[in-house]
């Protein structure tokens, strides 16, 4: 994705007086966001998405952005140091990040004057890291969504700004993470005013609270043991947090072959039969 240089320099000056962002997007959740910045006018100097094979909505960015493809950077190389000099030529004054999955080194993040912002599907302090639609259901912890400053560590710089979101009966990993995600929007939409100005508030978090989770987290819940004794509710919630269609999710084995569990929740209507003998 990365072009010359003098190419990159050349689709890539410093002209206007606004407030220049360099965007860090993935998934659909950062193209919603790269769309509704530009639509406001924002100056996004550079984007970085992830590679082929972890991209997602990676082309809806880049058009959403507006930006040449020389200055479209590849995520993983962030840290070698002729991107990062070239970055640092962009003189994005606000790093932007969502849905990103890539850690941003400290000399990138001390580049920018004004920060570099990121918007999280969790309710910080809880569920830093991956799939937190997932553990907020199956840990029962809060769910919701959080704007806040990045800094070395995983989702524990100081946030801006957040929002709980309420986790029914009936959602699965899919309807919970597409809950996050509108709610995600409105509160980027809604801060992002008091960030362009620079008066947005930061409060710190305490690295001590709150939990984090890896993406191979996931991998040591979703094996359903056949011989285990579950709890009915621990089951069911594992069960939801683990159904997002098509993915595959939790599973058990039989006779050396995985089968794959999904369930379909919905809360009853008027004139639903319960327990009704079927029909001769």
């Amino acid at each position: 994705m990365d072009s010359a240089p003098s190419a990159w320099r050349r689709f890539c000056p410093r002209s206007r007086p606004r407030l220049r962002i360099l965007y860090f997007g993935n998934n659909r959740l950062g193209w919603r966001a790269a769309a509704w910045l530009r639509a406001q006018g924002a100056e996004i100097a550079g984007v970085a998405v992830h590679p082929p094979s972890r991209a997602r909505f990676a082309e809806e960015i880049i058009d959403a952005a507006g930006v040449d493809r020389a200055c479209v950077f590849d995520g993983s190389t962030l840290r070698q140091s002729d991107v990062r000099s070239r970055l640092q030529e962009l003189h994005a004054e606000l790093g932007v990040s969502v849905s990103f999955g890539y850690l941003l080194p400290k000399t990138l993040l001390d580049a920018f004057p004004a920060g570099c912002i990121n918007l999280h599907t969790g309710y910080l302090p809880y569920n830093r890291g991956a799939y937190p639609n997932v553990w907020s259901i199956v840990e029962g912890t809060p769910a919701g969504v959080t704007l806040h400053y990045l800094d070395e560590g995983v989702d524990t710089g100081a946030i801006v700004a957040r929002r709980e979101v309420a986790v029914e009966p009936v959602d699965t990993g899919r309807s919970l993470f597409e809950k996050l995600e509108e709610a995600a929007l409105r509160l980027f939409q809604e801060t992002w005013p008091a960030i362009a100005s620079g008066s947005a508030p930061r409060a710190a978090q305490n690295p001590s609270e709150g939990s984090t989770h890896r993406v191979a987290d996931v991998a040591r819940i979703d094996e359903i043991d056949l011989d285990r004794a579950y709890r009915a509710g621990e089951l069911l919630d594992l069960l939801r947090a683990r159904t997002f269609p098509p993915h595959a999710g939790a599973f058990f084995r039989v006779g050396g072959r995985r089968v794959f569990v999904s369930v379909d929740l919905r809360y009853d209507e008027p004139g639903d039969a319960v327990n009704e003998e079927p029909l001769a």
